[in-house]
């Protein structure tokens, strides 16, 4: 039985996740995992990008233009078909998630923690940065959120997680990509977040780290530019992928995950899985 763990690192381009993530680097020079580029939908923006990441429908049929708006999607998912398959999830994330794929509006009190085994999402940990902006980056430590997705692995034993930090996007719009300050906070995130992936391998899961989407030397993304779509995914696991040379499609994470994890794949999901069962 497969169990996976999926890590978004919000906003960073394929150009700084290759010359700036050694550990990640070192596993794929070591052979321990492999790297392929992947492109976002169209627009590049956060929430669009989410919504996307988990149904696998583009936002031009989810609804989801920008970051405003946020509701209850109507589309089957990865939470809610993982978790009529018996499986048990795992979410460590901004609140949109929640509200995309649990229920909405967020209250902070009954939806920053939960447990429901009715899931969709059953194990749900959330932050809201709440009075985000350029002067005050409101984004919790990543090392805590490495924390609290291990202690779901190993406390609740879930079978899927995701983990979505907005750090090292929040950094980008405030200092844009080619400057020190970013290079030493990719550089940081990357060395906290190696322990935590060697732990979570040695407990038998298979991991993905990517982002939602690019970011630009100005550090906008939205629009079709390269470094605003274009990012990475690091694998660590055993299925075959597609030649190094393909772009993947981020309308195929979803129905990637799920055939990985041996789950049906819905008929909305229509991009072809690059993992097989």
């Amino acid at each position: 039985m497969t169990r996976l763990l999926l890590i978004i690192l919000d906003g960073v381009p394929w150009r700084n996740w290759r010359r700036l993530f050694g550990n990640l680097e070192g596993w794929v020079e070591q052979g321990e995992a492999r790297v392929r580029r992947m492109r976002a939908v169209l627009p590049s923006t956060s929430a669009s990008c989410y919504a996307s990441i988990h149904t696998g429908v583009p936002p031009q049929q989810h609804g989801i233009w920008d970051n405003a708006g946020i509701r209850r999607l109507e589309f089957p998912d990865v939470f809610s078909e993982l978790t009529k398959a018996g499986k048990k999830t795992g979410a460590v994330t901004h609140s949109y998630w929640s509200e995309f794929f649990n229920r909405a509006p967020f209250d902070v009190v009954r939806d920053i923690e939960y447990d429901e085994p009715g899931g969709p999402i059953t194990h749900g940990r959330f932050h809201t940065m709440h009075g985000y902006g350029h002067a005050n980056q409101m984004t919790p430590a990543d090392f805590d959120l490495f924390g609290t997705l291990t202690r779901l692995c190993e406390i609740r034993e879930i079978d899927y997680g995701i983990l979505h930090t907005c750090t090292l996007d929040s950094m980008g719009h405030r200092f844009f990509h080619d400057c020190a300050e970013m290079d030493h906070a990719c550089g940081h995130l990357d060395a906290i977040l190696a322990p935590f992936l060697h732990r979570w391998r040695q407990a038998g899961y298979e991991v993905i780290v990517t982002a939602d989407h690019g970011q630009d030397a100005r550090g906008h993304h939205g629009g079709t530019g390269e470094d605003q779509r274009d990012f990475a995914l690091y694998y660590f696991g055993n299925s075959s992928l597609p030649p190094e040379d393909d772009v993947l499609d981020q309308l195929s994470l979803a129905p990637s995950i799920l055939t990985r994890m041996g789950v049906r794949v819905p008929p909305t999901m229509t991009a072809k899985p690059f993992l097989t069962a």
